[in-house]
């Protein structure tokens, strides 16, 4: 199984950060939330392989996940 690349979507204060997991400064910035969500899927789904978008409230904590690429499971459905 390849390495998963992860895009956390975080509020800035006047706007929304994309931010690639394990790097320094943010891949993208968007004036709302929705538009940020629409780029991080969009670089998600560029990347290559297997990619996650953990979606954040304006408090810090994970609202949603999503997957993107083949996610392998150990169990059917």
């Amino acid at each position: 199984m390849g390495k998963r690349t992860v895009y956390h979507v975080v509020s800035g204060g006047d706007d929304w950060s994309i931010k690639k997991e394990g790097a320094g400064r943010a891949s993208a910035t968007a004036p709302t939330k929705a538009a940020a969500i629409d780029r991080a899927v969009e670089l998600a789904k560029n990347s290559g392989g297997l990619a996650q978008v953990k979606i954040h409230n304006e408090d810090g904590r994970i609202a949603s996940e999503r997957t993107y690429g083949q996610d392998p499971r150990k169990y059917p459905g």
